[in-house]
């Protein structure tokens, strides 16, 4: 078994495949347009070199949250593999302003760093 991919609602999904692709070196499939579903649209985007996939969905209905911390999920979590790597794409966050929390070593034995995507999502960028 294994998790075949994630979705994630977003205003922008150009901006959002934008984000994947500037700071992951994502792949950005083709835009989808649903024709059962007007409005509705995605994309996935591919996370090399293990093929994890993010969906991006947006859709004129979807609301925004409506609290920092809300019932499902929370964060997404992407393992970088060094504690250097974390702090290089971390630095280059911070001078973008999308860094929410800089590097550190938790509680529970992760070296990390928080950042921001579009429409709000956190990513975590673990060694």
């Amino acid at each position: 078994m294994r998790l075949a991919h994630v979705a994630l609602w977003t205003r922008d999904i150009t901006g959002a495949a934008d984000f994947w692709q500037r700071y992951f070196n994502a792949e950005v499939g083709p835009l989808y347009r649903s024709a059962r579903r007007p409005g509705f649209t995605s994309c996935f985007v591919r996370l090399t070199p293990d093929q994890f996939q993010i969906e991006l969905m947006s859709a004129p209905w979807v609301e925004e949250k409506s609290a920092d911390e809300c019932l499902g999920w929370d964060h997404i979590a992407i393992s970088l593999g060094k504690a250097e790597a974390v702090d290089t794409l971390a630095e280059r966050c911070r001078t973008d302003g999308i860094l929410l929390s800089g590097p550190r070593l938790t509680g529970d034995g992760f070296y990390e760093a928080v950042i921001v995507a579009p429409d709000g999502t956190r990513v975590e960028i673990t060694s």
